[in-house]
């Protein structure tokens, strides 16, 4: 019985660490008030339209000149980007407008790699 217990501890991890990756999140990554609220809304935009299949990040680098830069990663690369002024009354506006965005790049995302060609060659060699 114990071999069993120690083998099924050993193998466990193994087998789980296909299925260990998390999609559909949209992490926070602002610092300021109205970088949270706008990812609130932000999230609360893309929760209401469809389920996500992949993860995205909120980012922002505040300027005490320009107000907020925000901008949206997927995969690494920047797919939405904007200026938010201090004290914005079109919060909900905007961020419902880059959510709508970040979709349209998703969904165009998905219908290129549809068609993209990678029979012969992997990814990676040319």
């Amino acid at each position: 019985m114990r071999r069993w217990v120690l083998l099924w501890f050993l193998l466990a991890p193994a087998a789980w660490a296909d299925e260990a990756e998390i999609n559909g999140l949209v992490i926070n990554h602002t610092i300021t008030r109205s970088g949270n609220d706008f990812y609130r809304k932000f999230s609360e935009r893309l929760n209401e339209l469809v389920p996500l299949e992949t993860n995205l990040v909120v980012k922002e680098r505040p300027s005490a000149r320009w107000g907020v830069l925000l901008w949206v990663e997927l995969e690494g690369q920047p797919v939405y980007r904007e200026f938010l002024s201090p004290n914005s009354s079109q919060l909900d506006e905007t961020a419902y407008r880059a959510a709508d965005l970040v979709l349209q790049e998703i969904n165009r995302r998905k219908i290129e790699a549809l068609f993209e060609d990678n029979i012969d060659l992997d990814k990676d060699e040319l």
